[in-house]
């Protein structure tokens, strides 16, 4: 896919591990990465950098054990530059999640915390090492017993409905979680048949508001009193978010105070505590490579969309941040345009608006910013346009 006589690195032998995940391209600069490439498709790029730097950001600051959600992008790049960069636990969903985290980082503690798993799962995860295990109902609390055979070793998380949505852009409420009395029950039932016990909630993803998560702590606080049960853990969930377009959270070490702060307060002193960033380690840390296919007025067709790595610009509206890379100097006159994507679907579209140079035409490269999460995660393959091209850019 990318011209071998075009200069990569010079000296990629004195990168840091992070800075050379395996198997990828590994560029300066995103205008080098462009002109190497010779293929049809748009292309995904990592910034180990800001990956590690993010990652850095929970190890050092995270009032607790910080586990990355694998669902924010499992690319195995992703996985071995946050291994290298101090992540040790990883929130895992599914067998095929946790055969890949085992594969590129095989000493690395799995956590399953969906609350609904199948069967097959659990037996799965169990036999791999797995001892995390979280549920929010009975039946699903048996299903775990049965499948690990009443093993004395788990670990089990109760997933617990907080009763607002709070300031998330995209709550959570509804799915999944135990309400008020039933997780009452469930607490005095499962703290007789497993060796650690914890509570486990989530804010909402995408949250901006860091005393959402002093009110969830002040919340399990109260059901742990009426429980009258010892709890081992708490995990915070996640919900961290990321700055993008028309979004300005407070900065992660606000978040991380309240954390402590509601910690403190709620009694939790003595507690294993737990955080589950996905988007906020990885958000920054990618972006989308797109080309002009045809311009008409201030429609840009691309081969990229909302089946590709552009689902949230088109059904969440979200107006990332974009940069034109072109062959020409740009005009600095901008104007706001609208993406349609490759595909034969009118659903394929994202309204944007975004600001790009006036004069941008057929050939030009758009890089679509912050889709280092939920981004690649999303693509399918429908009509025959996907990507598997994934590069690593050195240089932001």
């Amino acid at each position: 896919m990318f011209n071998s006589s075009t200069s990569r690195l010079a000296q990629p032998a004195i990168l840091p591990d992070f800075d050379r995940p395996n198997g990828l391209p590994v560029f300066n600069t995103v205008a080098d990465a462009i002109n190497a490439y010779e293929g049809d498709d748009a292309i995904y790029v990592l910034y180990p950098k800001k990956i590690a730097e993010a990652a850095n950001t929970f190890v050092e600051g995270f009032p607790g054990k910080t586990l990355y959600a694998v669902k924010a992008n499992p690319h195995p790049a992703v996985l071995k530059i946050l291994w290298a960069s101090g992540i040790r636990a990883f929130d895992v969903a599914s067998i095929r999640e946790i055969d890949l985290v085992l594969s590129a980082c095989p000493d690395a503690e799995l956590y399953l915390m969906h609350p609904v798993k199948s069967r097959k799962t659990i037996r799965h995860a169990y036999e791999n090492g797995v001892r995390n295990f979280a549920f929010d109902c009975a039946a699903e609390l048996g299903k775990i017993l049965v499948e690990t055979n009443d093993a004395q070793d788990l670990h089990l998380h109760l997933r617990l409905a907080l009763p607002t949505s709070g300031s998330a852009s995209m709550p959570l409420k509804g799915k999944f979680g135990a309400k008020y009395q039933e997780a009452l029950d469930l607490l005095r039932s499962a703290r007789s048949v497993t060796d650690k016990l914890g509570l486990c909630f989530h804010v909402g993803s995408q949250c901006m508001d860091p005393a959402d998560y002093v009110r969830a702590l002040a919340y399990a606080a109260g059901l742990v009193d009426d429980a009258g049960v010892k709890i081992d853990s708490l995990d915070c969930g996640g919900g961290f978010p990321v700055a993008y377009p028309g979004m300005t959270p407070p900065p992660m070490a606000d978040y991380f105070a309240r954390i402590q702060k509601g910690i403190k307060i709620c009694g939790f002193d003595d507690l294993e505590i737990i955080g589950e960033p996905g988007r906020a380690l990885c958000g920054e840390g990618g972006s989308t490579l797109t080309r002009v296919e045809l311009r008409k007025g201030t429609d840009l067709y691309l081969n990229e969309g909302s089946y590709g790595s552009l689902f949230d610009a088109a059904n969440c509206a979200w107006k990332y941040p974009v940069k034109l890379h072109g062959s020409k100097d740009a005009t600095e006159d901008t104007i706001g345009f609208r993406f349609f994507g490759p595909t034969c679907d009118s659903l394929d579209t994202m309204v944007g608006p975004f600001n790009l140079p006036a004069d941008i035409s057929e050939g030009d490269w758009i890089e679509i910013c912050h889709l280092g999460a939920y981004g690649q995660a999303l693509a399918t393959d429908f009509n025959g346009f996907q990507s598997d091209t994934t590069v690593a850019v050195l240089n932001t």
